[in-house]
């Protein structure tokens, strides 16, 4: 009869099995942002790139070593603290990610979901927040924070700009092929005519091309150490000729970036308007 009236065992375990699928769901649209309306930011994943930064601030200024000296014991509890927040994140969204759309089973939405770069990034993550609590060797320590710095990474997750961004770029790719096509070909061009010229005279700076290549480089990028120097009047013409090509070849990638851009936050402006 209680069964019948709702009460029961059966009632309790399916409201129980109710309860369970709406928090899974809610969880899941707090921490996957593609499953928001138009990708927008959840106040879940904004609290977790504050931590992200900390996270990352945390590991920089663990570097320093009078820092990290006076501060010892607040940064280690900090650590701790950043660190069991990510591994509580990553297995809420282990836990999560069986409300993915598409077939199979809870179980194997999750292990398609843990085999996702960004679900092996937060692995990474989490992984070199605590390990550093477990493991006393100075060399690992040092390691592990800078592996900690793939924290940064998880942000591709949270912003469609990037994303709209890395779309734009793959479609101008081939426009970016050239352009580092011309750039090699000017560079071998480059450090050939120099070695040419001015092998013989410097021949610790010039005395075969991949020696002159340095030059090449660092003439083509507009850097200009200024270490190495062509002084025969035909070297010093051929570099210039090599600087001011640099100069457009730089500009090129750079245009082609910028219109890439201007378009991905037109694309973005325009889907926020629909």
């Amino acid at each position: 009869m209680a069964d019948r009236e709702g009460c029961g065992p059966l009632h309790h375990g399916r409201y129980t099995g109710a309860v369970t699928m709406s928090m899974r769901r809610k969880a899941y649209l707090q921490l996957f942002e593609s499953s928001r309306p138009g990708g927008a930011i959840s106040v879940t994943n904004r609290c977790i790139i504050a931590i992200i930064l900390l996270s990352v601030a945390f590991s920089i200024v663990a570097t320093d070593p009078s820092l990290a000296e006076d501060y010892r014991r607040q940064i280690i509890l900090i650590e701790m603290a950043i660190g069991l927040i990510f591994l509580i994140e990553y297995c809420m969204r282990l836990w999560a990610a069986a409300e993915h759309e598409g077939e199979g089973g809870d179980w194997t939405k999750r292990w398609n979901y843990a085999r996702s770069p960004l679900a092996l990034i937060d692995l990474v993550v989490v992984i070199a927040s605590l390990l550093p609590f477990l493991v006393t060797s100075a060399a690992i320590l040092r390691l592990l924070r800078l592996v900690r710095l793939a924290a940064l990474m998880k942000f591709g997750r949270f912003s469609s700009s990037l994303r709209e961004l890395g779309k734009a770029l793959a479609e101008r790719r081939y426009d970016l092929y050239v352009t580092f096509a011309l750039a090699l070909a000017l560079l071998v061009f480059g450090a050939t005519a120099l070695h040419w010229v001015e092998g013989k005279v410097q021949p610790e700076a010039f005395g075969s091309i991949p020696r002159a290549m340095w030059w090449s480089i660092i003439t083509l990028t507009t850097v200009g150490y200024g270490d190495v120097s062509p002084i025969t009047p035909l070297g010093k013409f051929l570099a210039s000729l090599v600087a001011i090509c640099g100069i457009g070849l730089v500009a090129m990638p750079t245009g082609i970036i910028a219109a890439a851009f201007s378009d991905a936050m037109q694309r973005q402006r325009d889907a926020a308007k629909k």
